[in-house]
């Protein structure tokens, strides 16, 4: 005789998803589509909420929301990095362009905007939760390959489809590195590549890093799909089906 699985051992193997967001309505619509997608919710509806969750039920990914009744969603965003690696995903409103770059540059691991379509949002989280199973820590990949492009980190070198390597510079490297390195999926904001290949000094020179992706994506041919560009954020380097 054939013995079922507990709701409850099954409940305990399915990965958490803290949603932080004071909005009813977001909870009555997302907590059955994640039961649906495989995920356990949990609710939160403050930042102060939010952290004793977190800190308390160790979610697989958090959902946070910028504008709660206790502070900035933001404020948070350091706090859960003192205890978790877990991915945070902001949901934002269109029009709170400044507040998602802030928001990702102190931590958050991507976004989405309000009002979101549901299979947007379950593509974002499986992207988050991918990028955190593959990271090995102290064994770094040295050869990725995405979408025909194959970028080789020991030699410092990318080729599209098998053909020769690309004549970069090494700023144009050193661009294309941090970009792939970010993650396949993840936003990376203009602050975080300025600062990361030209340094702090240059970290509000967007139109400069414009210049340099441009020269980049001539570059790459066909490969340039996967530079993606998050109006007035940064960009997203990956495949669309991601």
């Amino acid at each position: 005789m054939s013995e079922k699985t507990s709701p409850r051992v099954a409940d305990a193997t399915r990965p958490r998803i803290l949603v932080v967001d004071d909005e009813p309505q977001i909870h009555r619509f997302l907590a059955p589509a994640l039961e649906a997608a495989g995920y356990k919710p949990l609710r939160a509806e403050t930042v102060a909420e939010g952290l004793r969750v977190a800190a308390e039920r160790s979610p697989a990914l958090v959902l946070l929301d910028l504008g709660l009744p206790d502070g900035d969603g933001k404020t948070a965003i350091p706090k859960l990095r003192g205890f978790t690696q877990a991915p945070i995903v902001i949901l934002s409103a269109r029009d709170q362009e400044a507040e998602k770059v802030d928001a990702l540059d102190a931590g958050g691991d991507d976004y989405v905007e309000k009002p979101f379509a549901l299979g947007e949002l379950l593509a974002r989280i499986r992207a988050a939760l991918r990028r955190v199973g593959r990271h090995l820590p102290e064994v770094p990949e040295t050869v990725v390959r995405v979408g025909g492009l194959e970028v080789d980190f020991a030699r410092r070198t990318a080729r599209v489809e098998d053909g020769e390597p690309l004549k970069l510079t090494p700023r144009e490297w050193d661009l294309l590195a941090a970009l792939v390195r970010g993650g396949e999926g993840r936003v990376i904001t203009h602050r975080q590549l300025l600062t990361s290949v030209w340094g702090p000094a240059h970290a509000e020179e967007t139109q400069y890093l414009r210049v340099y992706v441009g020269h980049l994506r001539q570059k790459l041919g066909a490969a340039s799909r996967l530079i993606r560009t998050e109006p007035g954020v940064g960009y997203r380097f990956g495949t669309d089906d991601h």
